[in-house]
């Protein structure tokens, strides 16, 4: 195994849902610098919209939106009948004292990432949510 945390042994295309621009655009250039592809969504809805067409390796989702928050966004997603439905899902919070992590694992979640963003954890927590995808997708299939 690389001792790259972003190396995962292919390109991944990841959406990252945030209602802010600018963590849009800083993770975008991170994940563009590990040579993966960021698609971003401005709101829960745009995500859930974008899932049902497009195909993506793993989703960035910020838990604190306007209108339809993450938690609305994972459970809609999770109780879906849609391929996408087991697509491994990152929590992304600034608020760390609402939830422990384990309880963000419980609502269907794959793993939880606090704001502001470390990039050597995000990029390990990616690779570890893009391993983990081929077996989620052959117990949903």
């Amino acid at each position: 195994m690389s001792q790259n945390p972003g190396d995962v042994g292919r390109p991944l295309k990841v959406l990252h849902v945030d209602d802010d621009p600018m963590n849009l655009r800083v993770v975008q250039e991170i994940l563009g610098a590990f040579g993966h592809q960021a698609v971003m969504a401005c709101s829960g809805a745009e995500a859930l919209e974008r899932l049902e067409v497009e195909p993506f390796d793993v989703v960035l989702l910020d838990i604190h939106m306007p209108g339809m928050t993450g938690l609305d966004v994972i459970k809609r997603l999770r109780e879906s009948t849609g391929p996408q439905r087991t697509i491994p899902v990152i929590a992304l919070t600034a608020d760390v004292y609402s939830r422990r992590p384990a309880e963000y694992l419980a609502l269907g979640f794959n793993d939880f990432m606090s704001k502001p963003i470390l990039v050597s954890s995000l990029m390990a927590s990616i690779r570890r949510c893009a391993e983990q995808a081929p077996e989620a997708q052959r117990r949903a299939g």
